[in-house]
């Protein structure tokens, strides 16, 4: 099961490299950054390989930080600071889907470059948003499902011999049982957590990639020094945050050590990856022909249905439900105070990016 997880994300990780070969058709529409700035290549190179170092380090440093404080006795999971830190990181996936991704969605898909139809006649971003919202889900739901069946499944059943043997000595191990009884409920009501865990995380990356090999490719084709240089730095500071929110994730599944540097490997590289590609095609690729467009538009939507889902029911509503929230007053307003700080950071972000 763990082998098909893992080359289920890096099959997926490769595929998303390769959307730009969609997308390098000849275009309708003229590529406004070649026309408007066509002399500062050279300064835009310059701000490319700034961005793609600055960028991994953020990744990199965001993601672990989680991961390396869990090791920490005041950053455990049942600790105040832990659920302030997870409400913050929601905030910010949040306002990735809402304030980034679906107004990126929405401007590719009512580009005068597109037809009116059928792609000015239907609301499609919040149409795509919708059914990948349901889609993940269907998916979160099965995924358990099949995973607690399969758990069972291997338990061992108790045979006739066993039963006649505890009814036997019922009279001696009565006082033992519910305490046997709870402690086998607890270890499988840890597990089946450990389970859905491990599934949010993975579809939680698998949203965060979709997007950011695309902001990736747009950033290394642009030939705009002017355009790149805010980019630098927004797009840094929301990997690093980008990477808080999914490592908090990844740091309550209880992976393997060789899962999660896996993880951490495709989160941290994408981004960067995906402006080398977008370097490598930038004498062909144009942003604003149709096919660039609409496959932007699908992928973005795709994306922030998948993020917006699993941020509202998979990371805040389940911590905002937690008992030790329901209980304390002070950590619910701290929450929700953490909450608004990291929906708040992330928007700001979107006035340069």
């Amino acid at each position: 099961m763990k082998t098909k997880e893992h080359s289920f994300i890096s099959s997926l990780f490769i595929c998303l490299l390769y959307l730009p070969v969609l997308v390098t058709a000849e275009c309708s529409c003229e590529n406004e950054v070649l026309s408007k700035d066509t002399g500062n290549k050279t300064k835009a190179l310059k701000y490319k390989f700034v961005a793609i170092s600055s960028i991994l380090m953020a990744g990199a440093v965001g993601v672990s930080l989680p991961i390396m404080a869990k090791k920490i006795p005041t950053f455990g999971p049942q600790n105040n600071i832990f659920f302030l830190i997870k409400a913050f990181a929601g905030g910010v996936i949040l306002a990735t889907a809402f304030v980034h991704i679906l107004p990126d969605a929405y401007q590719s898909f009512t580009s005068p470059c597109l037809s009116e139809k059928p792609w000015g006649v239907f609301p499609f971003t919040g149409f795509l948003a919708m059914v990948s919202a349901i889609l993940t889900m269907m998916m979160d739901t099965f995924a358990t499902s099949f995973c607690k069946s399969s758990h069972f499944d291997k338990a061992l059943p108790v045979n006739g011999d066993e039963e006649m043997l505890g009814e036997h000595e019922g009279h001696v191990h009565v006082h033992t049982h519910p305490t046997h009884g709870h402690a086998h409920g607890s270890a499988e009501s840890s597990h089946h957590l450990m389970i859905t865990q491990r599934i949010i995380s993975q579809v939680l990356e698998v949203g965060i990639v979709v997007h950011s090999v695309i902001i990736g490719v747009a950033l290394g084709a642009s030939q705009s020094a002017k355009t790149i240089k805010p980019l630098v730095a927004a797009l840094t500071f929301h990997q690093f945050f980008e990477g808080m929110g999914l490592g908090g994730c990844i740091s309550q599944a209880k992976f393997k050590s060789r899962a999660i540097a896996m993880m951490l490997v495709i989160f941290s590289l994408t981004t960067p990856m995906g402006i080398a590609l977008g370097m490598g095609i930038s004498k062909i690729y144009n942003e604003n022909s149709p096919k660039a467009l609409v496959v932007e538009g699908i992928f973005n939507s795709l994306s922030a249905g998948i993020l917006i889902y699993m941020s509202l029911v998979d990371l805040l509503g389940v911590d905002f439900m937690n008992p030790l929230m329901q209980t304390s007053l002070k950590l619910l307003l701290g929450s929700n105070l953490s909450l608004l700080l990291g929906a708040a950071s992330m928007s700001l972000l979107a006035k340069w990016s």
